[in-house]
C-alpha cells in the first residue's frame, strides 16, 4: 500500500469521505482551516453536500437536520467553535442523532491563540452543553490515527446513536506524516429504522428532545444512561506500552502522548522503570485498566497541554492506591521530554 504525506487535517477529511460522509457544514477558525476548506472542493467534485454556515451554531444545527435524514453529516471547529455548537450537541444527544463533531483544540480560555492545547477536556467529556448526557470521545494521536478514527466514527455514532467526537489539537491536525487510505469505500449502509425520510406507505416518526408529559423526560434520561453503560461496558480503547514492570506510569493522549512515549524510552536508558497509558478513548475513560495498574509502588504521573484536567480522572480511577502526579502547559507551550523525566525523577 503506497503511503502519502498529508497533514492531519487531511487525513481526517479522507477518513470521513471514505466512510461515507455525504454532508459537511462549518464555519472558518483556526488550527481547523484545512478542513472545510478541503471540503469546499472534494464535496463539490465528489456531488455531496458542503455548505459554510453563517456562524457556528448555525453549522451544528444544519448537521442535527441533515443527520435526522439518515445522512453521514459532521461538523469541525477549534476550542471557541465548540463552545458555540454545544447547545445542538446537547439536543443530537437527547434526539439520539449520530454525527461526527471535530475539535481540533488551540489555546484558551476566550479566543486564546492558534497554537495548540487540549484544555477542552472537561468540556469534551463532561457534557459541555446542558443535561445529563455522554458523547463518545475519541483522542487520535497521529495522521494516520486522525484517518482511522474518523472513517470509524461514523459506524459507532449510528450503533449507539450518539454524537461522536474526535478530540484532536492544532499540532496533531497540522503536522505532516505518511499515511496509508487503506480502507474500503461504503457505499451500502444498514436500513434506519428511525430516520424521518417521509412516511409515505408506513406510520410517521417523531424525533424530538422536548419532552413535556409527566415523567416521560425521566424515562428517556434512564433509558440513555442505560446505552451509556453499555458504551463504558463495550467501547473502551486504550494502549498499553512497557506497564509491566513500571514503577511510574504516564497517562497521557494525543501529541503529549507522543511525547511521553518518547519519554518514557529516555527513561528506561537512564534506569528509571516508566511506562505509559493511553487513552484513545477519552469517554468512555479507561478507568478499570488504570484501577487494575495502580498500587502501592506504581505512581502516576498525568501529562497534558492544560493545567490539570484528565488527571482528575485519572486520580478517580486510581482511587488512592497509588500517588498521582501532574505535569502540564497550557497557551501553547509543549511539555518536553526532559521536563517528563526531571518529573519522573523527583516521583521515583
Amino acid at each position: 500500500m503506497t503511503k502519502k504525506l498529508v497533514k492531519g487535517n487531511i487525513a481526517l477529511c479522507e477518513g470521513a469521505i471514505t466512510a461515507g460522509l455525504k454532508s459537511y457544514f462549518g464555519y472558518p477558525i483556526t488550527p481547523q482551516n484545512e478542513i472545510p476548506s478541503y471540503f469546499s472542493r472534494k464535496m463539490v467534485e465528489l456531488g455531496r453536500v458542503f455548505i459554510q454556515a453563517e456562524s457556528e451554531i448555525a453549522a451544528a444545527s444544519m448537521v442535527l437536520g441533515a443527520a435526522v435524514t439518515g445522512a453521514r453529516a459532521m461538523t469541525s471547529s477549534s476550542s471557541p467553535g465548540i463552545s458555540l455548537k454545544q447547545e445542538a450537541i446537547s439536543y443530537m444527544a437527547g434526539m439520539q442523532v449520530p454525527a461526527l463533531i471535530v475539535n481540533v483544540q488551540r489555546g484558551g480560555p476566550g479566543l486564546g491563540n492558534i497554537s495548540s492545547s487540549q484544555s477542552d477536556y472537561f468540556q469534551a467529556v463532561k457534557g459541555g452543553g446542558h443535561g445529563d448526557y455522554k458523547i463518545i470521545v475519541i483522542a487520535p494521536n497521529s495522521a494516520q490515527e486522525m484517518y482511522d478514527t474518523a472513517y470509524d466514527a461514523f459506524d459507532l455514532a449510528e450503533k449507539y446513536r450518539t454524537p461522536v467526537m474526535i478530540l484532536t489539537d492544532g499540532i496533531i491536525g497540522q503536522m505532516m506524516e505518511p499515511i496509508e487510505f487503506n480502507r474500503p469505500e461504503k457505499k451500502e449502509f444498514k436500513e434506519k429504522e428511525w430516520v424521518l425520510n417521509g412516511s409515505k406507505g408506513r406510520e410517521p416518526r417523531s424525533i424530538k428532545s422536548l419532552l413535556m408529559k409527566d415523567g416521560v423526560l425521566e424515562k428517556h434520561n434512564v433509558k440513555l444512561q442505560e446505552k451509556y453503560k453499555l458504551i463504558s461496558e463495550s467501547e473502551v480503547k486504550y494502549e498499553l506500552y512497557m506497564t509491566e514492570d513500571a514503577e511510574i506510569i504516564i497517562t497521557a493522549y494525543g501529541i503529549s502522548s507522543r511525547i511521553a512515549k518518547s519519554a518514557v524510552k529516555l527513561a528506561r536508558k537512564n534506569g528509571i522503570k516508566a511506562g505509559l497509558l493511553r487513552p484513545k478513548t477519552l469517554w468512555p475513560f479507561p478507568s478499570e485498566v488504570i484501577s487494575s495498574l495502580a498500587k502501592p509502588n506504581v505512581k502516576f504521573l498525568s501529562v497534558e497541554l492544560s493545567h490539570g484536567q484528565m488527571v482528575e480522572d485519572v486520580k478517580l480511577a486510581v482511587n488512592g492506591k497509588s500517588d498521582v502526579g501532574f505535569l502540564g502547559k497550557a497557551g501553547g507551550g509543549l511539555v518536553t521530554e526532559q521536563e517528563i523525566i526531571k518529573k519522573m525523577q523527583s516521583k521515583v
